[in-house]
């Protein structure tokens, strides 16, 4: 793979750019900033744009200049981010309607009952939380990695090895249930619900349409490009995707580039 020939480099955020809702931490940050100056980036997540601002926004202050080849994609691309200036403008949403809302949050409901999912004694937040633009489940709460710090992040990467089967019944259950959504699993506790089309490739269909570029000048960075993961999607699309297992190897690639752009 030849970086110089790509003219955009898309990468997921949690478990790529970010430890599973956390702040990006300095390196990465640095390194983040660098590749701006060289290259488009863009990050699609299935996480709100609370969460982009919180992991990505709020340590990389960017210039004017580098933040103008900066795309966000929250929310599995249902909506869209880019700098005008030093104004960060949203460009579109595609919101759900609260019929669709109540159908997802009650289809968990009795997914849960399905399958007999018993939910930790303790948990963080909310654990179906409403998204507006996709509706999201996480076993142990939205807010443990909030709440508990690395400690969070530790529980949360804990409780996918010992009840990663029951995450995939679990998902199954819901699938089974609202046919007409697309129902993943994100990251390592979460399940993510959709509109029917609406994944990490229709966000390359947008970044295709809205800014020019083609898929084969695309790149796609990602730690769940597995199949029923959440970056899957991507390698439907054709774009070159490379496949990680966290932040420090997203740093090494990162410097790699860096050396001959």
């Amino acid at each position: 793979m030849d970086i110089t020939q790509k003219k955009i480099v898309i990468f997921d955020l949690d478990g790529t750019l970010t430890e599973t809702k956390s702040p990006m931490d300095g390196e990465m940050t640095g390194l983040f900033r660098q590749l701006l100056e060289k290259k488009r980036v863009a990050v699609i997540s299935g996480g709100g744009f609370g969460q982009f601002k919180k992991q990505l926004l709020a340590a990389l202050q960017c210039s004017p200049e580098s933040c103008a080849n900066l795309f966000l994609f929250p929310t599995s691309a249902t909506r869209f981010y880019k700098y005008q200036g030093d104004d960060l403008v949203e460009v579109y949403a595609d919101l759900m309607t609260v019929e669709e809302r109540r159908k997802i949050k009650e289809a968990f409901e009795r997914a849960f009952e399905d399958i007999g999912y018993q939910h930790p004694e303790k948990v963080y937040g909310e654990i179906v939380e409403d998204r507006g633009t996709q509706v999201t489940f996480s076993a142990l709460g939205q807010d443990i990695a909030d709440v508990l710090g690395e400690e969070g992040v530790r529980q949360k990467k804990e409780f996918r090895v010992k009840h990663e089967q029951k995450l995939k019944e679990l998902t199954a259950a819901v699938a089974s249930r609202l046919p007409e959504f697309e129902v993943r699993l994100a990251g390592h506790t979460s399940i993510d619900v959709t509109r029917k089309g609406i994944d990490k490739a229709y966000g390359i269909h947008q970044i295709e349409k809205l800014l020019g570029i083609s898929r084969a000048q695309m790149l796609f960075v990602g730690d769940a490009l597995y199949e029923g993961g959440n970056d899957y999607a991507t390698k439907r699309t054709g774009v070159e995707c490379i496949a990680v297992t966290g932040p420090e190897e997203t740093k090494q690639l990162i410097r790699s580039w860096l050396n001959v752009l």
